[in-house]
């Protein structure tokens, strides 16, 4: 994941809708998601990275060492990469990547904290 310059304000980040990993597009678009790209597949795809992500997020959570961090279990974030993520994400994922979800058993909770449980 490259640093992300000082010059870029929060309007030209994105959040990825399944995890909350933020990023620049170009990132996205480069590398995909460093924790979903298996299912959302937005590597070398502007159109995905765009049906994927959002502008629309809510706080920024620094995550150094994701095991050790009571924040990243209570957001759900443990298992993801070293990164920043939005505390809560505005939009849903693609109708085909719930079905994908759907289809390997895996329970999708909108990170907007609609969810929370």
């Amino acid at each position: 994941m490259a640093a992300i310059p000082p010059q870029a304000r929060s309007k030209h980040l994105r959040a990825c809708l399944l995890c909350s990993v933020i990023q620049l597009p170009a990132d996205f678009k480069k590398g995909g998601c460093p924790n979903c790209e298996e299912i959302l597949q937005m590597k070398g795809s502007g159109d995905r990275v765009s049906s994927c992500t959002t502008t629309q997020f809510d706080g920024v959570i620094a995550v150094i060492d994701p095991d050790a961090s009571w924040v990243a279990r209570w957001q759900r974030t443990a298992k993801y990469v070293r990164g920043m993520y939005a505390v809560r994400v505005t939009g849903r994922i693609p109708e085909d990547v719930e079905l994908e979800l759907e289809r390997r058993n895996i329970k999708y909770r909108p990170r907007d904290q609609t969810d929370q449980d």
